[in-house]
């Protein structure tokens, strides 16, 4: 088991040692060891990337567990935050919240917290998926013509019925790997990452939104 601290901060105000001492103190008064910290002083606008969470994802694994001060030094948003509680817990490894030990996985509510996480990341994909289904029909009677660019092979192709779900994503500054873990469950048979990577780069709309989330050229 190895204990992984996530320190953020997006301001020059704020102090990345502040956060460390914090987590420090509070391994000590459990009798806890860290084993690394994963630093980042970075605003939360940047992608998963440049903010090391698809760094800290890499290297947590079945009973580890990541300390943080709190639970907004891990996403942009609560939905953020909420499926990479969900992708590490399914991996079997704990989150701690110092400053908010009520949302923290590790204890005897965690299970029932779990739950509650799912449950809203579930609830968040059926309203964008509504809100899309609603784009649609409000496109289709406006005359508009909806799905493949022009000069697409005429073959549907998997991703096809979910472009709209997947721009509302890119739209929303999700990673196209994030993506790929809501989409893929709703599948017949899972696709891999270079799919949804080829499927967005043959839409002009969808890779503009892609580039615009993450312009480095090491996310490929």
């Amino acid at each position: 088991m190895q204990v992984i601290g996530y320190i953020r901060v997006s301001t020059e105000e704020q102090d990345l040692a502040k956060q460390e001492h914090l987590l420090l103190k509070y391994a000590q008064q459990y009798g806890m060891h860290i084993d690394d910290f994963i630093q980042v002083e970075i605003s939360s606008r940047r992608s998963t990337l440049e903010r090391r969470i698809d760094e800290l994802v890499s290297r947590l694994n079945n009973g580890d567990v990541l300390l943080a001060a709190e639970l907004s030094r891990l996403g942009r948003n609560m939905f953020e935050v909420i499926n990479l509680i969900n992708q590490l817990s399914e991996r079997g490894v704990q989150l701690i919240f110092v400053r908010q030990p009520e949302l923290s996985t590790a204890g005897p509510h965690g299970k029932l917290l779990l739950a509650i996480y799912s449950y809203f990341a579930e609830a968040e994909r059926e309203f964008i998926s509504v809100r899309t289904k609603q784009g649609l029909a409000a496109a289709r009677t406006q005359g508009k013509q909806l799905g493949r660019p022009k000069g697409s092979r005429d073959k549907e192709r998997v991703l096809d019925p979910y472009r709209e779900q997947i721009k509302e994503y890119l739209q929303l500054n999700l990673p196209l790997r994030r993506i790929r873990g809501i989409i893929n469950p709703q599948l017949e048979k899972p696709i891999s990452y270079p799919s949804y990577r080829y499927f967005v780069r043959q839409d002009s709309e969808l890779l503009a939104l892609w580039r615009s989330e993450d312009q480095t050229s090491t996310r490929y």
